[in-house]
């Protein structure tokens, strides 16, 4: 018999998890604190033009993100059209830059011309990577992680040791390279997960893989045509959405989550799951007596970056920037130690610029300019406008001295910041961090916050606090395995 199930968020785990269930047969209801839907993937768009995504941009392991659509009979082309970036990406380095092509034989010849035999160790490296992709992201993401019995299938028994769990990321990419280029292009997909390359565990040279063997894309339109997608697709299997629904309070009756309230209104529901910020739906919705964790727990845990965003209009074309630029100048161990190890803002800082009107002309003004540009930073430091704008000027100098560009102040057309305190406010995130817990080994499965609450059978969690982890696809595959798990509770 079907259940009445409250979501709470609309992220990509919360529209994920409203689907599933919704297929599954129950009543489902999501609840959106904000005016728009998807969470952290939400976008604006402005008076004079402009359409941001605010979140994610970077569109890998396609097939992951295709495999929510086939499981309710649809493809992703049903929705939006994706398009494959050549260059993927360049890369600006202090003595020149590199562009990262689309196809993989461009690729290993681009490793070959850097650094004489990295072309063959190039498919060594993507030989194993993608092993651990398709043992990583097919099997070991998809379990609940109540306990460790569950990783004792064959399969991933015998693959244990290929994955690497107890080899650290920065080690084994200099099994392979040896040019600091070819290096830092290798460990910078992993920054986002939440720590160092020296952290990470080598099993994370699956993103290498999902990224760049498979490729660099991007969805017409930008990323609110994927939260728009699933949307439908929930719909179409009868979920019901509610926004600017803030939820108050989880509600308690003999050891069961009886009901939630909504904007002061109380709602009955047979069972809950939070797609909020973990933490926020913790110390904030619940008693204390119910909380699976202390605030001492969570002072504890390793919490990947937050970032300083700006979101930027120009009245005028940037001559000779791509769509995903990265500016790493400087030193990437200096800037993961002054976010994790300091907990300061960078002295000198790397950055990023996604420019998605090269490829887009929806999301600009006729011959006008969208970019954002974002910095991770630490979580939790103090954040100022005074702060913001001093990097903000860094940024602007170095996009200038890169494309030359001439007087980009002079043509804003439009400009929005975005920091700590924003993801505290929009998104009652952890001190304010914008990807979740860092995928160190002491945080990996079942080393996780926990999917369930341990108290309240019929309350559970799902998104980038609990498993798999932070990013698109592992959210959509965690909201996934909460709807499983809900079904299975009587």
């Amino acid at each position: 018999m079907g259940k009445k199930i409250a979501v709470i968020g609309s992220g990509f785990s919360g529209l994920s998890a409203a689907a599933y269930a919704s297929k599954e047969g129950h009543e489902v209801h999501l609840f959106e604190k904000n005016k728009e839907l998807g969470g952290r993937a939400r976008h604006f768009r402005t008076e004079n033009g402009y359409t941001f995504d605010m979140g994610p941009s970077w569109y890998w392991m396609p097939d992951i993100i295709e495999s929510f659509f086939t499981d309710f009979g649809r493809k992703a082309s049903d929705f939006y059209t994706l398009v494959p970036l050549d260059p993927q990406f360049e890369m600006v380095f202090s003595d020149g830059t590199m562009n990262i092509p689309h196809t993989y034989s461009e690729m290993r010849d681009l490793f070959e011309k850097t650094e004489t035999g990295a072309g063959k160790k190039l498919d060594e490296f993507m030989e194993d990577a993608q092993y651990k992709y398709e043992v990583g992201m097919k099997d070991f993401v998809n379990k609940p992680c109540h306990s460790w019995f569950e990783f004792m299938s064959p399969k991933i028994a015998k693959s244990a040791f290929k994955l690497d769990l107890l080899t650290n990321f920065q080690r084994f990419v200099r099994k392979y390279f040896s040019h600091p280029r070819l290096i830092m292009l290798m460990e910078f997909p992993v920054i986002f997960l939440g720590a160092a390359p020296k952290d990470i565990p080598a099993l994370y040279s699956l993103m290498n893989y999902g990224g760049y063997k498979l490729g660099t894309w991007y969805p017409m339109g930008g990323f609110a045509k994927i939260i728009d997608a699933m949307k439908e697709v929930a719909e179409e299997q009868g979920t019901r959405f509610y926004t600017d629904a803030g939820v108050d309070k989880i509600n308690i009756s003999n050891k069961q989550a009886s009901s939630v309230t909504v904007n002061g209104e109380e709602l009955e529901f047979d069972a809950i799951i939070a797609s909020s910020d973990y933490h926020h739906t913790e110390s904030k919705l619940l008693p204390e007596e119910y909380r699976n964790y202390t605030e001492g727990y969570w002072e504890k845990r390793v919490f990947a970056p937050s970032c300083l965003i700006f979101y930027l209009g120009f009245r005028e074309r940037i001559p000779n920037l791509k769509h995903h630029t990265l500016f790493f100048e400087h030193d990437l161990e200096l800037h993961t130690d002054e976010i994790y190890r300091d907990k300061k803002w960078p002295t000198k800082p790397l950055f990023y610029t996604c420019c998605p009107s090269q490829t887009d002309p929806s999301v600009a003004p006729e011959n006008c300019e969208n970019v954002f540009l974002l910095m991770p930073v630490a979580p939790g430091i103090e954040d100022s406008e005074e702060i913001r704008e001093r990097y903000f000027m860094e940024m602007i100098l170095r996009l200038e001295k890169h494309t030359g560009a001439t007087d980009l102040l002079l043509k804003i057309d439009y400009k929005k910041s975005y920091c700590v305190k924003d993801f505290q406010e929009d998104y009652n995130a952890y001190k304010g961090n914008a990807y979740g817990l860092a995928n160190t080994l002491s945080q990996t499965a079942v080393l996780k916050p926990s999917l369930k609450n341990k108290k309240i059978k019929n309350l559970l969690y799902t998104g980038q606090l609990t498993v798999p982890g932070p990013g698109v696809p592992p959210s959509i595959i965690s909201g996934k395995i909460a709807a499983h798990e809900i079904t299975k509770i009587n």
